[in-house]
């Protein structure tokens, strides 16, 4: 049975249709290429290792930092994007991702690579959340679950163009001529934005904002944070994500070559069968809540059981290195991480009004990029004191999946009561407001 919330259109809903299909894809073409310089150190960690010299411990620090900075400007960002609306965002992220990738491409230094890659960090963190705030301003709140796994589909497209083009440029031009070349796709999106992006269709502006300050920031923050189901969602983000991004952000190049012996070319072709596994359980996921709600908690949850059973088989192969076809297994159960994350906004977007949802959105991505980036150091400290195991190292993935499914279980019921209470109210509402 399909769930009420789920196919109810609400009074005042954007029509969606093409011209919202054109408006949203010219900004989540905007994510596509902040995706493809986020993940571009996921293949080039063996080459930057050499180029800059450095060990496991610094070179997590590229990814460590750019992560911290994301983070770190979620709430930030959805303040941002609920005060200047999404082409103003998006504007700045686009000049502050493609001048860091120009940095990265030129940097003759670590610490100059450093700063380039915090600059990437700060502009990538200004895209996803404008990219869902476009999606609620241009379709009905039924398509909602559906366009956000869309654009996180997209994303993880940009994601194979990494591991697939940017790769292969890498090899045959060169550092720089890659980084520096691809920094030209910032160029282009930011052209198209210019000219085509529009916040919302018209007559469906949104209500003017009260007067800004600290005070009112303190009472958004607050605010979105009582409700249950933003701090679900930001728990449900930080449960599910990690996994993969770990592995394709930096860790999962070295752990195929270094502790499988696989080639470089081989890992990259697992590394793409995680982002193609991403895109096609994406679409699946989108449907099924689209469809049934009630969906939402268990996809989560069995996303994570199946992650940590797979990594725990791959880690305790009794032989020094697993069979190709339990990582061909690893890679595809990875691929699931992306769009259950997904799910952690499809339980804070309906706990709050329109006029939070960027900030709600903020703490809830902030999740699985706050879990990255704790793994990401662990990983890299834990190589470093144990002479490269990967098997002790890549146990800390377990601790931070034990800690996330306690506060999910700890708020589900909580966040079930509010959802139908806000469910009878709003049928109550329906049938009391005049046609």
């Amino acid at each position: 049975m399909r769930s009420s919330a789920a196919v109810t259109a609400l009074p005042g809903d954007p029509p969606g249709g093409r011209r919202a299909m054109a408006v949203w894809g010219i900004g989540v073409s905007v994510y596509f290429v902040a995706v493809i310089f986020r993940t571009s150190l996921g293949v080039a960690g063996l080459d930057a290792a050499d180029r800059f010299h450095v060990n496991a411990s610094a070179l997590s620090t590229f990814s460590i930092l750019q992560l911290l900075v994301y983070a770190g400007m979620q709430i930030p960002v959805g303040l941002l994007v609920d005060r200047l609306g999404t082409k103003k965002v998006l504007t700045i992220g686009v000049v502050l991702f493609t001048a860091g990738q120009l940095g990265f491409a030129f940097s003759p230094s670590y610490g100059m690579a450093l700063a380039s890659r915090a600059l990437l960090g700060c502009g990538d963190a200004m895209t996803f959340i404008s990219v869902l705030r476009l999606g609620t301003r241009w379709f009905p709140a039924r398509r909602g679950p559906l366009v956000a796994q869309l654009a996180g589909l997209v994303g993880m497209a940009g994601n194979l163009v990494s591991t697939l083009v940017l790769a292969r440029l890498l090899h045959g031009v060169g550092w720089t001529a890659a980084f520096g070349g691809s920094a030209l796709a910032g160029v282009v999106v930011l052209v198209l934005m210019l000219l085509f992006l529009k916040d919302h269709p018209e007559g469906h502006e949104p209500e003017p904002f009260p007067h800004q300050g600290a005070a009112y920031v303190r009472r958004q923050i607050a605010a979105s944070w009582r409700e249950p189901g933003t701090r679900l969602g930001l728990w449900v983000h930080f449960t599910t994500q990690f996994p993969a991004m770990v592995f394709l952000l930096l860790w999962g190049l070295p752990f195929l070559v270094q502790a499988q012996g696989l080639s470089r070319a081989t890992a990259g072709e697992l590394l793409t069968l995680v982002v193609l596994s991403n895109m096609v359980v994406g679409l699946v996921y989108g449907q099924i809540i689209a469809r049934h709600h009630a969906a939402r908690l268990p996809l989560a949850l069995g996303t994570v059981a199946a992650t940590a059973t797979v990594w725990a088989a791959t880690l305790a192969y009794p032989a020094d290195r697993a069979p190709m076809w339990l990582l061909i297994v690893l890679c595809t159960v990875l691929g699931s991480c992306g769009p259950a994350s997904m799910i952690g906004f499809d339980f804070a977007r309906p706990a709050n009004p329109a006029e939070r949802q960027g900030t709600a959105s903020g703490i809830t991505n902030m999740g699985g990029f706050v879990a990255s980036m704790t793994t990401l150091f662990a990983i890299g400290v834990l190589l470093d004191a144990t002479g490269d195991d990967y098997t002790v190292a890549f146990s800390a993935v377990f601790v931070l999946q034990a800690l996330g499914v306690s506060q999910i279980m700890r708020l589900r019921g909580r966040v079930a009561r509010r959802e139908r209470e806000r469910l009878v109210a709003s049928r109550v509402e329906t049938v009391h407001v005049p046609a």
